[in-house]
């Protein structure tokens, strides 16, 4: 009996793959291709069969038909009604601090929150020279050796501002916003003075000749520049712009526009179509378009590819080495997108919700295939802080809510298998250690309560960060946190910048801060307001150095400034921006110069002028 069954399995199995066989040469000699779909793939999300079912999903969908009334998308098509398809071309197929690059010398990097994921700023270095955006100006420069130091070329943009750069060996890509003031005539200008036709470009250089830039792609897209990544050799930059307007000019007179996205380069146009544009089955006061390109640094011949996903808003961007993070909140949640990306591919893979609001970028963090998300909820005017963790189709899978009821929460930071997080109320700062490892349990293993409140952390080795935040009389403060016994975390030193008032970037831009742990260097700049005897004030904005050890703590080793006796306090073109270094040198950047000192004793050795 046993024989016959496996003789039948045998005879069954074989005539199974020769029909499969059969079946498959049909469809190839029918043209019809078989299509394999990943079951993971747009979980929650669908695109358009059509363009009327766009434009019928934004009418009804839309609680406000205004969109973004201060940065709504417009052009020289404003009264079309439907979308353009003729004369386009079908679409083709961070690193840590202390770098070394191919000339030995070792240098500082932008400071990011994942290693290998590149941020766009103002300022980058190869090692040896400096590139930086000074007004509409991109600066090259000669940075080392210091004594060569010298301003070799500025990129002039005329017509738009930059507002980050990155340099990937030697090509420059500088990404640019354009504004532009729509005026139809008087009639029209009570309704339409808010209104600005924004663009976003990417410029790429071949910079080889650093005397002489060339420039080899140029890239333009209707809508406003939300953010941006570098992973290897692809720049991903995420432009939005409102979905759908619906203005009553006069009587009788209404504009309905849906403005799809767009982009052209180097002889190549195309517009989104409606059937590429994911969504999720939402309602919400408006919409916009958030669509995600990839540029390739290197190969100047390759097409961008892009992915549009109809949003309610963007708010705020993560990106891992695998997956970028979109998220935007609607009334007291937050909706958050997941877009996997690899090379010039970018695939929407899944769509989530979770309580509360996210506070920025560090408030996120991905782990394996763990996604993991602070937010801040109210209940009844009451705040309070919660952990999410989510899994990779954005599915809650474990969760802490409720954490100090009445407390803002200040900032937060994941490090491996840890959650550090500030929140305070009247200046007094709990700081929590919560353990993530259990994913599906996270818990609270301590907290330290000290005045004020902490607004970024930043890891100094695997049991101690580094706080900047504000002190019990609203300074300024820098502190060392011990975390090692996570029960009862310790702050080991802390430093204060006692003025009448003083305030910093860092509180608000991660990028302004400089550590580097193997030169025991910490650096960012401070603003401090000193009033005398008749009310004036004078103000400067130096850049504070530390020495930084667990046997010392924070020593202040000195400041920076580029404002002598006789500048003006005022004149905010001196206040150091950004600072680097090079081997053995320190350069402070500020909109009017860059200027050398050197890093053991930080003595003057030059400075070069850029304003």
């Amino acid at each position: 009996m046993q024989k016959e069954i496996t003789k039948r399995v045998k005879i069954y199995g074989i005539a199974a793959i020769l029909l499969a066989i059969i079946l498959v040469s049909v469809c190839y000699q029918l043209g019809y291709i078989p299509q394999t779909t990943n079951p993971n793939t747009n979980s929650a999300m669908s695109t358009f069969s059509s363009f009327d079912e766009l434009r019928t999903f934004l009418k009804n969908r839309s609680s406000s038909q205004w969109g973004n009334q201060y940065y709504g998308s417009f052009n020289g098509r404003f009264l079309f009604m439907g979308p353009v398809t003729s004369g386009l071309v079908p679409r083709s197929a961070a690193l840590p601090e202390g770098v070394q690059g191919d000339s030995g010398k070792q240098y500082s990097n932008t400071n990011v929150q994942v290693a290998g994921v590149d941020e766009a700023d103002m300022v980058k270095t190869d090692g040896e020279y400096i590139y930086l955006i000074t007004g509409n100006n991109v600066s090259i420069l000669r940075a080392y050796p210091p004594e060569s130091a010298e301003l070799v070329y500025n990129i002039a943009f005329t017509n738009m501002t930059p507002v980050g750069i990155y340099i990937n060996d030697n090509k420059l890509a500088v990404l640019c916003t354009k504004y532009s003031p729509v005026y139809l005539g008087p009639l029209y200008y009570s309704k339409l003075n808010y209104f600005n036709d924004i663009g976003t470009y990417v410029k790429v250089y071949d910079i080889s000749n650093k005397t002489q830039p060339d420039l080899i792609r140029d890239y333009q897209t209707n809508g406003g520049y939300f953010n941006s990544r570098m992973l290897g050799d692809y720049v991903y930059f995420v432009t939005s712009q409102p979905a759908y307007s619906n203005v009553e000019i006069l009587p009788n007179l209404t504009v309905d526009k849906v403005n799809l996205p767009k982009i052209e380069t180097n002889g190549y146009s195309r517009e989104t179509v409606a059937s590429e544009i994911y969504y999720a089955n939402i309602s919400d006061n408006y919409f916009v378009f958030t669509t995600i390109f990839a540029l390739d640094m290197k190969n100047a011949t390759q097409p961008p590819s892009s992915e549009t996903i109809m949003l309610g808003g963007t708010s705020t961007m993560y990106v891992s080495l695998n997956n970028l993070y979109i998220t935007f909140p609607q009334n007291d949640k937050t909706t958050i997108y997941r877009v996997h990306i690899t090379n010039s591919t970018i695939t929407p893979e899944a769509h989530g919700e979770i309580p509360g609001q996210i506070l920025n970028q560090f408030s996120m963090d991905e782990r394996g295939n763990d996604f993991r998300v602070a937010t801040q909820t109210w209940n009844n005017s009451s705040p309070s802080s919660n952990v999410f963790i989510l899994n990779m189709n954005l599915s809650i899978v474990g969760q802490l809510r409720d954490i100090e009821v009445g407390e803002t929460m200040d900032s937060a930071r994941f490090i491996e298998n840890r959650c550090y997080l500030s929140t305070s109320v009247v200046r007094r700062d709990p700081f929590f250690v919560i353990d993530v490892e259990n994913v599906t349990a996270p818990q609270i293993l301590g907290y330290l309560k000290i005045p004020g409140f902490t607004r970024y952390l930043h890891p100094y080795d695997s049991n101690h960060l580094i706080g900047v935040g504000r002190d019990g009389s609203n300074n300024v403060r820098v502190s060392l946190f011990d975390v090692s016994n996570v029960s009862a975390p310790k702050n080991i030193s802390e430093y204060s910048f006692e003025a009448d008032w003083s305030d910093t970037p860092v509180l608000n831009e991660h990028k302004a801060f400089l550590f580097d742990y193997s030169k025991d260097l910490l650096a960012f700049p401070v603003s401090l307001n000193y009033y005398n005897y008749n009310y004036s004030s004078m103000q400067t904005q130096p850049l504070m150095v530390f020495n930084i050890t667990l046997e010392d703590g924070l020593v202040l080793k000195g400041s920076i400034t580029q404002q002598g006796t006789q500048t003006n306090g005022w004149d905010y073109s001196h206040y150091v921006q950004r600072s680097l270094y090079i081997e053995n040198v320190l350069y402070t950047i500020s909109q009017a110069e860059v200027q050398l000192n050197n890093l053991d004793d930080l003595a003057f050795l030059k400075e070069v002028e850029i304003g």
